[in-house]
Protein backbone atom coordinates (compact mmCIF):
# COMPACT_ATOMS: atom_id res chain seq x y z
CA UNK A 1 0.00 0.00 0.00
CA UNK A 2 1.27 3.28 -1.19
CA UNK A 3 1.61 5.81 1.39
CA UNK A 4 -0.15 9.15 1.12
CA UNK A 5 1.98 12.27 1.09
CA UNK A 6 0.88 15.95 1.97
CA UNK A 7 4.05 16.79 0.04
CA UNK A 8 3.88 19.25 -2.41
CA UNK A 9 7.55 20.07 -4.31
CA UNK A 10 7.74 24.14 -5.01
CA UNK A 11 8.65 25.59 -8.03
CA UNK A 12 9.52 29.10 -8.70
CA UNK A 13 11.88 30.87 -6.58
CA UNK A 14 9.89 32.39 -4.30
CA UNK A 15 7.92 29.08 -3.30
CA UNK A 16 11.31 26.92 -2.87
CA UNK A 17 12.66 29.89 -0.77
CA UNK A 18 9.48 29.81 1.57
CA UNK A 19 9.73 25.90 1.14
CA UNK A 20 13.23 25.68 2.26
CA UNK A 21 13.51 28.85 4.70
CA UNK A 22 13.67 26.84 8.24
CA UNK A 23 17.13 25.29 6.68
CA UNK A 24 18.37 28.71 4.98
CA UNK A 25 17.57 30.57 7.98
CA UNK A 26 18.89 28.18 10.39
CA UNK A 27 22.13 27.14 8.49
CA UNK A 28 22.90 30.83 7.67
CA UNK A 29 22.83 31.84 11.37
CA UNK A 30 24.27 29.00 12.93
CA UNK A 31 27.05 29.23 10.21
CA UNK A 32 27.64 32.93 10.97
CA UNK A 33 27.39 32.79 14.61
CA UNK A 34 29.51 29.69 15.09
CA UNK A 35 32.29 30.99 12.72
CA UNK A 36 32.45 34.36 13.71
CA UNK A 37 32.51 32.50 17.70
CA UNK A 38 35.39 30.78 16.58
CA UNK A 39 37.15 33.93 15.10
CA UNK A 40 36.54 35.84 18.34
CA UNK A 41 37.44 33.43 20.53
CA UNK A 42 40.55 32.99 18.78
CA UNK A 43 41.12 36.81 18.52
CA UNK A 44 39.90 36.98 22.11
CA UNK A 45 42.57 34.47 22.72
CA UNK A 46 45.23 36.47 21.23
CA UNK A 47 46.26 33.37 18.15
CA UNK A 48 47.46 33.80 14.89
CA UNK A 49 45.98 34.33 11.38
CA UNK A 50 47.03 31.13 10.31
CA UNK A 51 45.08 29.24 13.73
CA UNK A 52 41.79 31.51 12.78
CA UNK A 53 41.88 30.05 8.95
CA UNK A 54 42.61 26.91 9.61
CA UNK A 55 39.98 26.88 12.90
CA UNK A 56 37.26 28.76 10.73
CA UNK A 57 37.49 26.56 7.59
CA UNK A 58 37.55 23.33 10.01
CA UNK A 59 34.66 24.41 11.56
CA UNK A 60 32.79 25.63 8.03
CA UNK A 61 33.09 22.29 6.94
CA UNK A 62 32.66 19.60 10.13
CA UNK A 63 29.46 22.01 11.82
CA UNK A 64 27.80 22.91 8.10
CA UNK A 65 28.24 18.52 7.68
CA UNK A 66 27.31 17.83 10.82
CA UNK A 67 23.93 20.37 10.45
CA UNK A 68 22.93 19.25 7.39
CA UNK A 69 23.61 15.64 8.62
CA UNK A 70 20.99 16.07 11.94
CA UNK A 71 18.40 17.81 9.70
CA UNK A 72 18.49 15.16 7.31
CA UNK A 73 18.09 12.61 9.98
CA UNK A 74 15.71 15.12 11.93
CA UNK A 75 13.20 14.71 8.67
CA UNK A 76 13.89 10.92 8.57
CA UNK A 77 13.05 10.72 11.92
CA UNK A 78 9.94 12.45 11.82
CA UNK A 79 8.48 11.01 9.09
CA UNK A 80 9.06 7.23 10.68
CA UNK A 81 7.23 8.56 13.09
CA UNK A 82 4.12 9.97 11.08
CA UNK A 83 4.06 6.66 9.01
CA UNK A 84 4.20 4.21 12.47
CA UNK A 85 1.18 6.53 13.84
CA UNK A 86 -0.46 6.07 9.98
CA UNK A 87 -0.08 9.71 9.22
CA UNK A 88 0.49 11.26 5.60
CA UNK A 89 3.94 11.65 4.44
CA UNK A 90 4.93 15.62 5.08
CA UNK A 91 8.96 15.98 3.61
CA UNK A 92 9.42 13.40 0.66
CA UNK A 93 12.98 14.77 -0.06
CA UNK A 94 14.96 15.16 3.33
CA UNK A 95 18.54 15.31 1.01
CA UNK A 96 17.44 18.28 -0.22
CA UNK A 97 16.73 19.98 2.94
CA UNK A 98 20.05 18.67 4.61
CA UNK A 99 21.64 20.75 1.24
CA UNK A 100 20.05 23.33 1.93
CA UNK A 101 21.09 23.83 5.48
CA UNK A 102 25.10 22.84 4.19
CA UNK A 103 25.12 25.18 1.56
CA UNK A 104 23.24 28.11 3.64
CA UNK A 105 25.34 27.35 6.91
CA UNK A 106 28.76 27.90 4.48
CA UNK A 107 28.21 30.73 2.48
CA UNK A 108 27.35 32.39 5.39
CA UNK A 109 29.57 31.52 7.55
CA UNK A 110 32.65 32.34 5.16
CA UNK A 111 31.75 36.15 6.01
CA UNK A 112 33.62 36.78 8.95
CA UNK A 113 36.46 34.97 7.47
CA UNK A 114 36.85 36.94 4.89
CA UNK A 115 38.88 39.29 6.20
CA UNK A 116 41.54 37.15 7.46
CA UNK A 117 41.61 35.31 3.68
CA UNK A 118 42.28 39.03 2.08
CA UNK A 119 45.99 39.68 1.80
CA UNK A 120 47.47 42.75 3.11
CA UNK A 121 44.18 44.32 4.24
CA UNK A 122 44.74 47.45 5.87
CA UNK A 123 42.20 47.33 8.53
CA UNK A 124 42.47 45.67 11.86
CA UNK A 125 40.80 41.92 10.70
CA UNK A 126 39.14 41.72 13.61
CA UNK A 127 37.09 44.90 13.33
CA UNK A 128 36.66 43.97 9.55
CA UNK A 129 35.22 40.55 10.39
CA UNK A 130 33.12 42.32 13.40
CA UNK A 131 31.35 44.87 11.17
CA UNK A 132 30.78 42.47 8.20
CA UNK A 133 29.44 39.75 10.60
CA UNK A 134 26.70 42.53 12.05
CA UNK A 135 25.79 43.38 8.83
CA UNK A 136 25.47 39.90 7.37
CA UNK A 137 23.39 39.05 10.56
CA UNK A 138 20.86 41.60 9.58
CA UNK A 139 21.06 41.22 6.34
CA UNK A 140 19.76 37.70 6.53
CA UNK A 141 17.58 38.11 9.07
CA UNK A 142 15.63 41.47 7.14
CA UNK A 143 15.78 38.83 3.60
CA UNK A 144 12.88 36.56 5.63
CA UNK A 145 10.59 39.43 4.99
CA UNK A 146 10.75 38.67 1.11
CA UNK A 147 9.32 35.79 1.73
CA UNK A 148 7.37 35.73 5.35
CA UNK A 149 4.89 38.25 6.79
CA UNK A 150 7.67 40.23 8.95
CA UNK A 151 8.88 43.35 9.11
CA UNK A 152 12.47 43.58 7.67
CA UNK A 153 13.62 46.06 10.60
CA UNK A 154 12.26 44.33 13.08
CA UNK A 155 13.64 40.42 11.54
CA UNK A 156 17.11 41.80 10.79
CA UNK A 157 17.45 43.25 14.23
CA UNK A 158 16.14 40.00 16.39
CA UNK A 159 19.28 38.04 14.27
CA UNK A 160 21.47 41.06 15.09
CA UNK A 161 20.93 41.12 18.79
CA UNK A 162 20.74 37.58 19.12
CA UNK A 163 24.18 36.97 17.46
CA UNK A 164 25.85 39.67 19.07
CA UNK A 165 25.63 38.50 22.29
CA UNK A 166 26.59 34.93 21.40
CA UNK A 167 29.80 37.05 19.27
CA UNK A 168 30.42 39.22 22.43
CA UNK A 169 30.41 36.10 24.83
CA UNK A 170 32.54 34.09 22.49
CA UNK A 171 35.11 36.88 22.47
CA UNK A 172 35.11 36.96 26.28
CA UNK A 173 35.68 33.39 26.52
CA UNK A 174 38.46 32.76 24.39
CA UNK A 175 40.12 36.02 26.54
CA UNK A 176 38.81 33.46 29.57
CA UNK A 177 40.65 30.88 28.36
CA UNK A 178 43.77 32.02 27.13
CA UNK A 179 44.54 33.60 30.26
CA UNK A 180 43.85 30.19 32.31
CA UNK A 181 46.17 28.73 29.77
CA UNK A 182 48.68 31.07 30.51
CA UNK A 183 48.41 31.28 34.04
CA UNK A 184 48.68 27.39 34.58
Amino acid sequence: MTRRSLHIEPAGLLPVARHYVRELVYGANDGIITTFAVVAGVAGGGLSLRVVLIIGAANLVADGLSMAAGNYLAIRSHESVLEAQGLPEEEAFPTRHAIATFLAFVSAGAVPLLPYMIEGLPVDRFIASVVLTLGAMFLVGALRALIANVRWCNAGAEMLILGAVVALLAYVSGGLVARLVEGA
